[in-house]
């Protein structure tokens, strides 16, 4: 692999500007979303880079009204989610075939990408979507108001929900804390620092080669890490005002069920306030009252990200390249790639 690229073109440079490139760690595996596609890269048992690209058009371009600020927010978290369990289902079928050959007759057989318009498959991604979410909603959500509740503090709104925000911000820690020491989750953050610094050195036009990506930091004000902080410290503000609000209209406190009802409903503003925070801190990332702002989301990142070796790396800018249209990496110790 070569560390004497051309630098990368100014206009490739400008799609990372305004957040159009994305990504996610998957299972031994990256996945990149730019304007119109989505590429997954996963490497195999046997270090060749499965590659999968699929033809992607978000909703909020297909229907103009669903592009309005705000809204585009919350429309594209809950469809980056789907978009990102099935890279993660494509990543796990990769590593599920690596070890079906293990326990074979070690006769090397093709990869194959998952089926995934069968009724089947479209039902157990539904099924874990709602289950995984049913778990998000109760352990990052309701836990954090009963805990208030039994505090009884529910006549404050501000103290309130300056509680629950407290009690949601430490299970938000402990819960990335403790399954960072999973051998398997410790490989995925590598992964996701991998997919950072491929990022990085797009948008610095370093170049998209290991050397550049490795010289660049792991640590990205864009990141999905970011955006559930930024999401969990405006909840505070805005749950507190709903909860006034609902005292001066219906003329008393709120139970604990009519607040998780209430505090429910205005979710997706939340998302998507706190998407366009995001989007607009990644485009000032450079003032230095945004790099203040930003900063405990960077720390945060600490725990959901690791630094990933030079085999990660390339599974990286094996996506990112292939999502920008560009060449593969050539030179001594290229691993071959399959598409699928």
């Amino acid at each position: 692999m070569s560390a004497d690229e051309p630098r990368v073109p100014q206009e490739k440079r400008a799609l990372a500007e305004d957040l159009p490139v994305g990504g996610q760690a998957v299972i031994e595996g990256v996945m990149m979303r730019v304007p119109g596609k989505i590429v997954t890269a996963v490497r195999a048992a046997d270090r060749r880079i499965v590659v999968r690209e699929q033809a992607y058009m978000p909703l909020t371009k297909r229907y103009r009204l669903l592009g309005i600020p705000i809204l585009r927010g919350a429309v594209s978290f809950f469809e980056m989610m789907i978009i990102g369990f099935k890279a993660l289902n494509f990543s796990a079928d990769v590593a599920m075939q690596g070890e079906e050959e293990k326990e074979g007759n070690g006769e090397e057989r093709t990869v194959t990408a998952p089926e995934e318009s069968g009724w089947k498959n479209r039902l157990m991604l539904g099924a874990t979507l709602v289950f995984s979410f049913a778990l998000g909603i109760g352990l990052f959500f309701f836990l954090p108001l009963l805990a208030a509740e039994t505090l009884g503090v529910q006549r404050d709104a501000l103290r309130f929900n300056l509680i629950a925000g407290a009690v949601r911000a430490s299970l938000l820690l402990l819960y990335m804390w403790g399954i960072g020491h999973w051998e398997e989750i410790r490989r995925v953050f590598q992964y996701h620092g991998a997919e950072h610094k491929s990022i990085f050195a797009l948008e610095e036009g370093a170049g998209l080669n290991v050397a550049a990506a490795a010289a660049c930091s792991r640590l990205h004000p864009r990141c999905g890490t970011s955006f559930m902080l930024i999401v969990v410290l405006l909840a505070i503000l805005v749950f507190a005002v709903v909860d006034s609000l609902f005292v001066v209209v219906f003329g008393h406190p709120q139970s604990l069920l009519e607040r998780f009802a209430t505090h429910l409903c205005v979710l997706p503003l939340i998302g998507g306030t706190g998407f366009e925070l995001l989007k607009l801190s990644g485009k000032m990332r450079n003032h230095p009252l945004t790099r203040v702002l930003i900063a405990p989301g960077l720390w945060l990142q600490r725990i959901t990200t690791r630094e990933p070796d030079e085999d990660q790396l390339e599974v990286a800018l094996v996506a990112l390249r292939h999502a920008l249209d560009e060449p593969p990496m050539e030179g001594e110790g290229a691993s071959p790639i399959v598409r699928v």
